[in-house]
């Protein structure tokens, strides 16, 4: 089975449908760090219209709406265009908020820890987050582990980004959830 490569992933990046067996694969890391890991849904995050990312989860075992945060799992991003690392990390913190209160101090914290693993993107490029439930998140920049945040709260309020009921976007939750129809 031939490797995700470039081209693969600017095609995706694109709008053009990933070949069934890339969807169908967990990216090397996660073959690594989250073995048995399983295509549980996926989805694309549309700004205005213009795509974002194409978001896919993956976990050993299917990921139940009301117990994610207590699951092993990862979240895999395809860019579709550039961004900041810097405008990226400040946009998680505002969406971390939108489920819980955060200190200024740790809002601060975490932002800068973010603003670290967070590289700038550009069209193609892939951001994977790993969840160990009550321990860490790792992130992982085209397959290449950045480092990690260990602290089971950031890695709640994270990971809640994308699969909290309090998303800003709860139809992509849904998708990455396996419950769209």
């Amino acid at each position: 089975m031939p490797a995700l490569n470039r081209r693969t992933l600017m095609a995706a990046a694109l709008g053009m449908a990933w070949p069934a067996w890339a969807r169908m694969t967990p990216p090397t890391e996660l073959r690594q760090v989250l073995q048995g890991a399983k295509l549980q849904g996926e989805g694309r995050l549309r700004f205005l219209g213009l795509a974002v990312y194409e978001a896919r989860l993956w976990a050993p075992e299917p990921v139940p709406a009301e117990q994610w945060a207590g699951q092993p799992l990862a979240l895999e991003l395809l860019y579709a265009r550039a961004l900041y690392g810097r405008k990226i990390a400040e946009r998680s913190i505002e969406e971390m908020r939108r489920q819980a209160e955060i200190p200024d101090a740790q809002g601060q914290e975490w932002q800068g820890a973010l603003a670290r693993l967070i590289p700038d993107v550009e069209a193609g490029d892939r951001l994977t987050g790993v969840q160990q439930p009550g321990a860490a998140t790792q992130f992982f920049y085209n397959g290449a582990l950045r480092g990690e945040v260990r602290d089971p709260e950031f890695t709640r309020l994270f990971f809640g980004i994308w699969l909290s009921p309090q998303t800003s976007e709860p139809a992509l939750r849904e998708r990455l959830l396996g419950q769209a129809r």
